[in-house]
């Protein structure tokens, strides 16, 4: 389509918003007969030559390839339960490939409908290709609204497509001779060019910049009907889905994302990835957002030493962003080297992995690493949290079942979780939570390397590497009738200890490592931790290990804002277990609860009583600090942002 036919395409599809269908379809009939055409008259598809139809999928592969295989799998029950064709046409009507063709039936080789014909008013008369082309909006037109007799046999539904410059590329159209529900079939053919969008969006702008979905309703936010905006490093908006300048009835180009959240660029570039934030969209709608962060590419830095032959190049496969790499998960501790060792030897064997550890002590994050560093890493890992499954509903999430095999089941059935696992890794997280029954046919599962879904009597094979983990001591739990002692020995093949991170050797290069992460994470410039805020983070007791870590240092950067950490950035709660530490060593070494105790600071002795009311403690310190926020901060184990709360 030129750039005339693009812009009388934008006016046609304004206006087709306040049209009526009768109004579009009259329209179109108006225009076929200036064509000159007739309702006898033949179609004329100028039909292209084979040098023609290379040249037209090469020019439009990458269409053809984002409908094909990132969006029409999740549309498969349309071509399975409907006697439909699908059929992607470029912007000048030419049929660019079909699905479906076995279904469609009649007039099999007189419906027009293959690669290199093209569909448009002035050759095939009114039909949903050429009108939705015409009019630039999305079209269905029934039987007898076809202005030629010899489309009469069919009913269509198209949407145009359009790319990440707002310019039509295509046209998505749904054709069938047989009757569908009207309504629905328009509907999901809008839904269809809406995931043809979304992906064109994604792949044009997702390796260099942050990607941000909303919508009014949490649950849907994944759905095609979400907005989607991409922004720069300075918040402008640089593209847009069609969905959200709809959605926030607002020219969205190059308006600045403060402008339209309200939120901070920094805040939006510093929430976790994949977590629902609640904003406020123009002062007057609520939204929900999430986050898509581009993938941080690897730095390396260019050796100018002269060597008489070049060293080979090593070239590590690319890691998915939330993976750490293998030879980064300890740095100096010898146990978690060993059992790093050991698992990625094992890996590769037929033996079960069963690793213990406490809640938060990166079980998971250690399990990732393993799986995407083994020969299994091109299938899936699925990870399942058997305490958060409800226990009535673990049988049927793990094994699948059979459509119809109990109330409230899913009219299509489902694979189950160790079916998806399939040639990957299954992890079963806090495996001691596992209700009994359910053991029972896990243990059935391990031992004949087969599943039969709920209500069926098939069985499929499945091939999975199993790594449990549990922070339960699971000998106990066999002792106490709560674990069967069978699957136990059944799934603990190598057993490993993750050792919590208050006991980690390597706790102090751990921090620095997990630091830098989540800086180069944020976007942010990386500032080494000061040796104050280092050693405070080390004395700390860490009751929620490594994932309590992460909290901390994710709101102490968001704090910073990126300047470098100081110990008011850091959440009061930090201070909370670290006071309680003290206390505790405190009176551990014979000093009854209630007594002074002395602390020395830069100007002397301090007397201090742990059961002082922490308003009069901070308000006496920062007398006696002579109004110095940070020694009293300091002199008190809390944060600055506590110290200026109780002396206003």
């Amino acid at each position: 389509m030129d750039s005339d036919e693009n812009k009388k395409a934008s006016v046609f599809a304004a206006e087709g918003t306040t049209r009526s269908h009768k109004e579009l379809i009259e329209d179109s009939w108006r225009r076929c007969k200036e064509y000159g055409l007739t309702h006898n008259s033949v179609p004329q598809y100028g039909v292209l030559g084979r040098g023609g139809v290379s040249a037209l999928l090469e020019e439009h592969q990458l269409l053809v390839n984002t409908t094909q295989k990132e969006v029409l799998p999740y549309y498969d029950h349309i071509l399975s339960n409907s006697n439909c064709l699908i059929v992607l046409a470029d912007r000048r009507g030419h049929v660019l490939n079909t699905w479906g063709e076995q279904r469609f039936t009649p007039l099999e080789c007189a419906h027009g409908l293959v690669v290199g014909n093209r569909w448009t008013e002035m050759g095939a008369g009114t039909n949903a290709i050429g009108t939705a082309i015409a009019t630039g909006a999305a079209v269905q037109v029934g039987r007898d609204e076809h202005f030629l007799r010899a489309n009469r046999f069919m009913v269509g539904s198209a949407a145009p497509i359009f790319n990440t410059q707002k310019e039509m590329v295509g046209v998505l159209d749904i054709s069938s001779d047989a009757y569908l529900p009207q309504d629905h079939t328009l509907g999901m053919v809008k839904l269809m060019t809406l995931s043809v969008e979304n992906r064109l969006i994604h792949n044009a702008f997702q390796r260099e910049h942050l990607l941000i979905t909303f919508n009014t309703n949490i649950a849907a936010l994944e759905s095609p009907w979400s907005g989607l905006v991409v922004i720069d490093v300075e918040g402008r908006i640089i593209s847009a889905n069609r969905r959200a300048e709809v959605m926030l009835a607002h020219d969205l180009a190059l308006a600045n994302i403060e402008d339209i959240f309200n939120c901070k660029l920094r805040e939006l570039r510093h929430h976790p990835e994949g977590m629902p934030m609640e904003v406020s969209a123009l002062g007057k709608y609520r939204m929900h957002l999430m986050i898509k962060r581009p993938p941080q590419a690897a730095i390396i830095a260019p050796d100018y030493r002269k060597k008489e032959k070049p060293a080979p190049v090593i070239v590590e496969e690319e890691l998915p962003d939330d993976v750490i790499p293998f030879h980064e998960l300890e740095h100096g501790d010898e146990r978690v080297a060993r059992m790093a060792k050991q698992a990625n030897r094992i890996m590769e064997k037929d033996i079960p992995i069963l690793i213990h550890g406490e809640t938060g002590s990166g079980k998971e994050i250690f399990v990732r690493s393993l799986h995407y560093h083994s020969s299994r890493k091109a299938f899936p890992l699925v990870a399942v949290n058997c305490a958060a499954i409800p226990a009535e509903l673990v049988e049927s999430e793990l094994f699948g079942y059979e459509k119809g095999a109990f109330t409230g089941a899913s009219n299509k059935g489902s694979i189950g979780l160790i079916r998806k696992a399939h040639r990957g890794t299954l992890f079963l997280d806090e495996i001691g939570e596992m209700p009994l029954k359910v053991q029972a046919r896990l243990l059935r599962v391990l031992q004949e390397r087969c599943v039969t879904p709920l209500g069926s009597t098939e069985t499929f094979p499945v091939d999975i590497k199993l790594i449990s983990a549990t922070n339960r001591v699971l000998k106990e739990e066999v002792k106490r009738g709560a674990f069967r002692e069978d699957l136990y020995y059944r799934i603990s093949g190598l057993n490993l200890e993750l050792p919590p991170l208050r006991e980690r050797a390597d706790k102090a290069k751990l921090i620095e490592y997990v630091h830098g992460r989540l800086t180069r994470s944020a976007g942010e410039t990386y500032h080494p931790l000061s040796l104050d805020v280092l050693n405070m983070l080390v004395d700390h007791p860490w009751p929620g290990n490594v994932r309590q870590l992460i909290s901390i240092l994710s709101v102490a950067l968001a704090m910073a804002d990126g300047d470098p950490i100081e110990d008011w950035h850091i959440p009061d709660d930090f201070y909370d277990d670290l006071n309680g530490l003290g206390l505790a060593e405190h009176n551990g070494d014979g000093l009854s609860e209630g007594m002074d105790y002395v602390d020395h600071h830069n100007d002397g002795p301090i007397l201090r009583n742990p059961k002082e009311e922490l308003e009069a403690k901070i308000v006496r310190l920062y007398r006696e600090y002579g109004g110095n926020v940070s020694q009293t901060a300091k002199a008190a184990g809390v944060s600055r942002n506590t110290v200026y709360k109780y002396i206003r």
